[in-house]
């Protein structure tokens, strides 16, 4: 089950809001449905959990590039939401590995198939360790630092991270209202 909600600070405190995410397909998306719950440029955090299993923080400050924090990038690439946030920066792919050309080896085989004269039948370096997902956190993990929220703090989270980070920014109240 996943809970995503938006925390929009404002001059009068931080504001909640539920989000609906199944019209949100990718970073962009995300960051803009953050930047219209703030019409002043206003911090907005975006909140997403996974039960236990990982949850992710985007901030979006004004039209400035969000920064993400990803608490486990391997549990993260198994939910669809997770992969709006692990993007090939975050993850520190290069975003042409997937070109379609540059898959195809030199014998016309495509990555991951094996060659005929492979004795062993192991492709699993084939296609490279581009495609692999770090288990544990990835991102900014500094990217609630001025908000009261350390780094240590965020690191050690897991479980009711949400709540967690609500808690120590004052929206514990407000964020519930709207759980």
């Amino acid at each position: 089950m996943y809970f995503a909600a938006l925390l929009a600070r404002t001059e009068d405190g931080w504001e909640a809001s539920d989000t609906e995410l199944d019209d949100v397909e990718t970073l962009s998306d995300l960051a803009d449905l953050a930047r219209e719950a703030s019409p002043d440029e206003d911090t907005v955090l975006v909140l997403i959990e996974q039960e236990d299993a990982w949850f992710g923080v985007v901030r979006v400050d004004g039209e400035e590039d969000p920064r993400i924090y990803v608490s486990d990038a391997a549990a993260a690439a198994r939910s669809s939401y997770g992969e709006i946030l692990l993007t090939d920066e975050l993850l520190g792919r290069d975003p042409d590995d997937g070109d379609d050309l540059d898959a195809l080896d030199l014998d016309g085989t495509e990555d991951g198939e094996p060659d005929e004269d492979d004795e062993s039948g192991d492709v699993a370096g084939a296609a490279g360790s581009a495609e692999a997902v770090p288990h544990g956190p990835v991102g900014d993990a500094r990217i609630l630092d001025d908000l009261g929220v350390s780094e240590k703090e965020l690191r050690s989270m897991v479980t009711d991270a949400v709540n967690e980070i609500a808690e120590s920014l004052g929206a514990s109240e407000t964020l519930e209202a709207v759980r």
